[in-house]
């Protein structure tokens, strides 16, 4: 079993942490959570495929100083870094942008409502994983997952997991497979 983002951060102490969001078990938002926590001067940056400010907003409020995108300029990275290790937020463009435009637009979404935590439990819970698997991952009990996925329900407005699905991929959470039919 590979250890955890928070394991292997305590093994090494690193000056900065780059790391992605999407990890098994419990996921990256709550390894930032656990990182800083454990270390309040932590400085995190997260090097992710998703350009949805909903992870962004996440990985910021779990304490990441930093998103960049995996399609970002690679020499962002090197001044992503730099940015970090003084303390200074570093978004790349495309991060930058949607921020800009979501607050423009004042859509505050459903997903900026939820807890660090809670959006880890919905991550599972659209990757299919199972409230035995979530509690195990968590340390919880199946109860307290359960709780948690009603709470996230009634914050989503969902009345199913189907409905979850739908609104991550209104939400660019959730990719649809698209296959062709011949």
């Amino acid at each position: 079993m590979r250890p955890s983002g928070y394991v292997r951060f305590r093994e090494t102490a690193p000056d900065v942490v780059i790391m992605d969001i999407i990890m098994p078990g419990r996921g990256g938002i709550d390894a930032i959570r656990q990182i800083r926590q454990a270390d309040p001067s932590a400085r995190i940056l997260v090097f992710s495929m998703h350009a949805t400010v909903s992870y962004a907003v996440q990985a910021i409020r779990a304490g990441a100083r930093g998103y960049i995108t995996k399609s970002s300029a690679s020499d962002l990275m090197v001044e992503a870094v730099r940015n970090v290790l003084r303390n200074k937020l570093a978004l790349c463009a495309e991060i930058s942008e949607a921020l800009a435009t979501s607050h423009l637009e004042e859509q505050a979404t459903a997903l900026d409502q939820l807890s660090p935590q809670e959006f880890e439990v919905l991550r599972m819970i659209i990757d299919a994983k199972s409230t035995e698997e979530i509690a195990t991952a968590f340390h919880l009990t199946p109860k307290t997952v359960a709780n948690y996925h009603y709470i996230i329900k009634s914050k989503l407005g969902a009345s199913s997991d189907i409905d979850y699905m739908y609104f991550c991929m209104r939400h660019g959470m959730v990719t649809p497979l698209i296959t062709s039919m011949k």
